[in-house]
Formats: C-alpha cells, sequence, structure tokens
C-alpha cells in the first residue's frame, strides 16, 4: 500500500451524499459551493437546499442568565453572510422552500427572490421590525404574501412587553398572507 490515501473526490457521489447529510446545509454550501462542478452538483442538489438555517441555536445552559429560554438564537458570522448574499443564493434561490433567519440578517437574506418560498422563521425579531416586514413591499414582496404557507415568528423579549397584546399586533398583521395555513407565535 504505498499510497493509500484517499481524497475527497475520489469517492463516489453516494458515500459523499451520506457523509454531507450529517453536516448542517450552511456549513456544507459555504464550504464546498464553487470548489469544482463535481460538489457544486452534489451540495447544490434540493437535500441541502430546500431548507436553509441562517441562525445559530446555542442551548441556555451554556449561558448563565436569571431569565432562560430553552435556547438562544445567535446570527451567523457577517463573512458567511456576505458568502451567501454575493455568491450562494443567487445560484440555488429556485430551489430554496423554507428559511429559518435571524432579525439581524433578514434584509440581506430576504432581498434574494425565492419562487419556491412556502415557509419562513423569524427569530429574535422585534415587534416593530415584524410590523415593518410586513408592511414594507421591498422586503416582504406581495409574491411572498400568496406563496407563504407556514410563518414562525420569535418575538424577542423586551423588559415592559406584553406577550398577549405582541401576539395580537403580530396576527393583525398575518391576515394579509393569503396562503398561510400554519402560524406559530413565540
Amino acid at each position: 500500500m504505498e499510497n493509500a490515501s484517499v481524497q475527497l473526490n475520489d469517492l463516489p457521489d453516494e458515500i459523499l451524499m451520506m457523509i454531507f447529510k450529517k453536516l448542517h446545509n450552511i456549513t456544507l454550501l459555504y464550504s464546498l459551493s464553487d470548489v469544482n462542478i463535481r460538489l457544486n452538483k452534489i451540495v447544490h442538489d434540493s437535500i441541502f437546499t430546500n431548507r436553509l438555517t441562517f441562525v445559530n441555536f446555542v442551548p441556555s445552559r451554556l449561558i448563565s442568565q436569571i431569565y432562560s429560554p430553552k435556547y438562544f438564537v445567535c446570527p451567523l458570522p457577517d463573512l458567511v453572510l456576505d458568502r451567501f448574499c454575493s455568491h450562494i443564493l443567487s445560484k440555488i434561490h429556485q430551489k430554496v422552500k423554507w428559511l429559518d433567519i435571524e432579525s439581524s440578517s433578514m434584509e440581506r437574506i430576504l432581498s434574494t427572490n425565492y419562487p419556491n418560498l412556502v415557509g419562513i422563521a423569524l427569530y429574535n425579531i422585534h415587534l416593530e421590525n415584524v410590523v415593518h416586514l410586513f408592511s414594507d413591499v421591498r422586503l416582504f414582496t406581495s409574491t411572498y404574501k400568496k406563496q407563504i404557507s407556514s410563518l414562525v415568528i420569535d418575538i424577542k423579549a423586551s423588559g415592559e412587553g406584553n406577550p398577549t397584546r405582541d401576539k395580537n399586533i403580530v396576527l393583525f398583521k398575518v391576515p394579509e398572507m393569503q396562503n398561510l395555513s400554519k402560524f406559530f407565535s413565540r
């Protein structure tokens, strides 16, 4: 066994798919998009592009606070978002069916057109931003309002907020979405 090293490109597509399914889609796309034509074809498959999670969930047990939800939501690093917004999303936007996004990256990610988007989850978002999102035609186009059937909104708690009132305000804006069949607000 003179040369026993095996490179990624030496593996058959089926083995690569099995390995890649164990990885986070964003990490996979960020790391292997544009490496070569073969890897592009694999990582741009709908298995890896139909749901994109642009947030990191950190278990609350790792962060000590008096009031702790089950998890904290953190945005992805700007370097990762920059690459996605400038290179990757334009190549896979037609395959995206669901987006999980954090409030600080919401505008950048929603500036791409997603013709097959049916679900969206907005995390760590202030109530005012929810109202702005549904009112701003640039961000939440009438196309999105027609095609989205599932919506999750995780409203960022503020010290003086009233959770019941906040949910009612969000529910007031949701009827603008014509095909919405599932709505969750936390």
